[in-house]
């Protein structure tokens, strides 16, 4: 992977009327012309992405939006858009016209606070008008950093990056780990890798990738094998592993070939944790047992990839799901950046690993749920779960294998107390032992 991936990028989101210059501020602050720049208002329709470094801050995704005071069928479409970017920004840069502050702009700037996103307001256009000072002070009195700009001639940029690299939120800065609380320096993971059709050709997914990387960085050892070869590949070392991580898909065949006293979970619940909450997801695949047939089921990508052959959402979690349930269950898919207005008509949401996007979107995401009373899960628990190997995929993870045992009355039990419970066939449906789910599927 040549560039850091979308999603570990903090994402900063320029907000602000129709041409008051939050273009114009994105290229001088990218130093090249990232979004196109007119006279005319409205020239930004849906919104721009430019990744760069943002130096000494680090990676860093600038988003332009349309303005927030679009006009006509076309024009609400377009601050649709503009409102799905505050679902993932991380810092926010507030653009107006000096002597224009009104109700749009306090609006945006409750939107977000209201979100806990730090924001820097930016005064631009002051070589036509002066700053407002009034505004100036209630902004200051409100711990709200301003910044006076002509994004046209480059004055105050410098400023802007400034105010930018003082606002970052310290949870970009002091990110979490991926596995490298799980494997202390030293000790070695084994990592599950399955080659099938839909594995990208020549590299690794970008989990995988991740995760290797984040090992490294936490100066752990990490062998990569297929799921063929785990168990040979365990026979090989002197001294067990810390963990195995397999792809969900794989979960039976590694669970199978990995002995118990070896923690062993997934990517995909590795990243529950990472970009999202694993404790109230872990609380949320609970809703499984309750769904019957009939029900509906939303299935969230954040990427946009070309489904081909046993894809993970479009077939192999509905086919569990309904083998689970014992009836037919209908199931919705969206991706990238979409998430539907309509939740509470659904009884539960599967989210993806999240690979793509990031912690902040992911979050917003569940508290969407949360607000419409609609369960939340993800892939790797929702695999686990239908399969029967679910406290063992959590062992890992004491908090979150806690919370499911206090939620289920089984506190106190060791693992294989649980896990024996949890495998019973009038909790784990016909999953587990279905000819017709491979162990390697």
């Amino acid at each position: 992977m040549a560039r850091t991936p979308r999603g570990m990028r903090l994402h900063i989101g320029f907000f602000g009327r129709r041409n008051v210059g939050k273009s114009s501020l994105l290229n001088a602050l990218a130093r090249q012309q990232v979004s196109i720049v007119s006279d005319f208002a409205g020239t930004t329709t849906d919104p721009v992405e430019k990744p760069m470094e943002l130096l000494p801050l680090g990676p860093v995704l600038f988003i332009d939006t349309a303005g927030i005071d679009d006009v006509g069928a076309l024009g609400e479409l377009r601050v649709q858009k503009t409102r799905q970017v505050f679902d993932r920004t991380d810092l926010g840069v507030l653009v107006t016209e000096a002597g224009n502050w009104g109700a749009f702009e306090e609006q945006l700037l409750d939107e977000l606070q209201r979100r806990e996103v730090p924001v820097v307001v930016v005064v631009n256009k002051v070589d036509r008008t002066p700053a407002d000072p009034a505004l100036l002070a209630r902004l200051k009195e409100r711990k709200i950093r301003a910044v006076e700009t002509v994004a046209s001639r480059g004055d105050g940029v410098l400023d802007l990056r400034q105010a930018l690299l003082d606002s970052a939120p310290a949870d970009f800065i002091d990110h979490p780990t991926i596995l490298g609380d799980l494997v202390p320096p030293g000790e070695i993971a084994v990592l599950v890798v399955p080659i099938d059709k839909e594995a990208p050709k020549g590299r690794l997914i970008l989990p995988q990738v991740q995760a290797i990387r984040d090992l490294l960085d936490h100066d752990a050892y990490c062998m990569v094998v297929k799921e063929r070869e785990l168990r040979s590949a365990l026979e090989r070392l002197k001294s067990p592993p810390r963990l195995v991580v397999t792809d969900s898909q794989a979960f039976l065949k590694v669970a199978a070939d990995t002995p118990r006293e070896i923690p062993m979970t997934s990517f995909s619940i590795l990243f529950a944790r990472f970009k999202g909450d694993l404790v109230s997801q872990v609380l949320g695949t609970l809703a499984i047992d309750r769904l019957k047939a009939g029900d509906r089921v939303l299935i969230a990508e954040s990427c946009s990839h070309h489904p081909i052959g046993e894809d993970i959402g479009r077939v192999k979690i509905p086919r569990w799901l309904t083998q689970y349930v014992g009836g037919r269950l209908e199931f919705r898919t969206v991706q990238g950046h979409d998430f539907p207005e309509d939740l509470p008509s659904y009884k539960l949401v599967i989210h993806c690993g999240a690979c793509m996007t990031n912690r902040r979107e992911v979050l917003a995401r569940l508290l969407r749920c949360r607000k419409a009373g609609v369960p939340a899960t993800n892939y790797g628990l929702t695999i686990a779960y239908s399969l029967g190997i679910f406290e063992r995929a959590l062992a890992p993870f004491p908090a979150a294998l806690d919370a499911y045992r206090q939620a289920r009355g089984t506190a106190g039990k060791t693992s294989a107390q649980g896990s024996e419970e949890a495998s019973r066939p009038d909790r784990e449906g016909p999953v587990g032992t279905s000819p017709n789910v491979p162990p390697g599927a």
